[in-house]
C-alpha cells in the first residue's frame, strides 16, 4: 500500500533526517514519486557530515556555508559548489545536486525543531513543495533510547519532531518513513519491527515502497558519488543480498534482509505518541545543543558526544 499523500503530490520535498548520506535514501522516494507519479521532487538532506568527510563536530551552520541560496532562516539551496566556508569539504547534498543537475535542499540542523519547522514550511513555499517526506536510513529514529547499538539518535530526533510541528500547526502535509531497514548497523531489523509494531498500533503505519529496477539503478549511481555504506546496502538488499555484514571497517555490523531495499511510511504524529520516545523528548529543545542535553539527561550518548569525545574515549562509529 502506498500512502495517498505520496501518490497525490506533485512536489514532494524528500529529506534525509539523519545527516551523511541519509539524502541517498531520500532520493529513493523521490525517483518513486517521479517516475510512477510523474512528480517533479526535490531531494535534500541536512548539514551534518560524518568525521570522514569534515571533521568539526556537529552540523555546519548556514553562516559556515558557501556556494548555496537562502531559502528560509535554516534552510539553504544547494548546488554542486556548495561547500564549508574556506574549506575543501563538500556534504552530500552537494554531490547529489552534482548528480541529478538541479539543487537540492540543505538544513541547518543546529535549530531547533520549532525554528526548523517555520524555515521548512517558507522553503517548501518557494519551492513550491505540496508534501515533506522526513526519511531515516536504518530506523534509529523510532528508537527508544536503551537500544545497545544506537549511535545517532539526535539529528533524526531533531528533525522528526521538526515534522510534529509542522503537522499541529501547518497546512503542509507530512510524511515520516524508514528506508533500509537496519542498514545502519544501530538498531536492528527487529528492533525496528518492534517499533514499527508501536507506531502501528498508534494507527500511524501508512505503507511502503519497494525498490524498482530503475530506481536502484538510481541509488547506485547516487553511491557512486556519495559516501555512504547504509544506502548501499539497501541496493545490494534489492538485488538479493543477505546474511551478517559488516560495516564501518569491521566496527558494526548489519543483519541485511531483504527488507532494507523497501521504504515504510508512518505518521509522525502517532510516532512521537508511541515509539519516538527521543524524538518526543526534544520537542520543545530551542537549538540542537538543548537537544543534546536533554537526550543526555535520559542517559542517552549520541553522535555530537561521540564526534566531541573521538577519538579518544570512544571507538569509532
Amino acid at each position: 500500500m502506498i500512502p495517498a499523500l505520496l501518490s497525490e503530490a506533485r512536489r514532494p520535498l524528500c529529506l534525509g533526517i539523519g545527516g551523511g548520506g541519509d539524502v541517498v535514501g531520500a532520493l529513493a522516494t523521490a525517483e518513486h514519486c517521479r517516475l510512477e507519479h510523474g512528480a517533479r521532487p526535490v531531494v535534500g538532506g541536512v548539514s551534518w557530515e560524518r568525521r570522514p568527510i569534515d571533521p568539526v563536530p556537529g552540523p555546519r551552520s548556514a553562516a559556515e556555508i558557501e556556494g548555496a541560496r537562502l531559502l528560509a532562516p535554516g534552510v539553504l539551496a544547494a548546488s554542486a559548489a556548495t561547500r564549508v566556508r574556506g574549506r575543501d569539504v563538500r556534504f552530500a547534498e552537494s554531490r547529489m545536486a552534482e548528480l541529478l543537475g538541479e539543487e537540492t535542499v540543505l538544513v541547518d540542523a543546529n535549530e531547533g525543531p520549532a525554528t526548523l519547522r517555520a524555515g521548512l514550511r517558507d522553503a517548501a513555499g518557494i519551492l513550491g513543495c505540496d508534501l515533506i517526506v522526513f526519511v531515516d536510513v536504518g530506523g534509529d529514529v523510532l528508537a527508544h533510547g536503551d537500544e545497545p547499538g544506537l549511535g545517532s539518535p539526535l539529528c533524526d530526533a531533531v528533525l522528526l519532531a521538526a515534522a510534529g510541528h509542522l503537522q499541529r500547526s501547518d497546512p503542509l502535509p507530512v510524511l515520516a518513513a524508514v528506508f533500509g531497514t537496519g542498514c545502519d548497523g544501530e538498531l536492528t531489523p527487529d528492533e525496528v519491527e518492534e517499533r514499527f509494531a508501536e507506531v502501528e498500533a498508534a494507527g500511524g503505519v501508512l505503507g511502503s515502497v519497494h525498490l524498482t529496477e530503475p530506481v536502484a539503478a538510481r541509488l547506485a549511481d547516487a553511491v557512486a558519488v556519495v559516501p555512504t555504506e547504509a544506502s548501499a546496502l539497501a541496493v545490494r538488499a534489492f538485488h538479493g543480498e543477505t546474511g551478517l555484514t559488516p560495516i564501518r571497517e569491521g566496527r558494526r555490523t548489519v543483519d541485511l534482509r531483504p527488507v532494507a531495499a523497501e521504504t515504510r511510511f508512518f505518521d509522525p504524529a502517532a510516532a512521537l505518541a508511541s515509539a519516538a520516545r527521543l524524538a518526543a523528548a526534544v520537542r520543545d529543545a530551542v537549538d540542537l545543543e538543548d537537544a543534546n542535553s536533554i537526550l543526555g539527561e535520559l542517559g542517552v550518548y549520541t553522535e555530537l558526544d561521540w564526534e566531541r569525545d573521538a577519538p579518544h574515549t570512544r571507538p569509532q562509529r
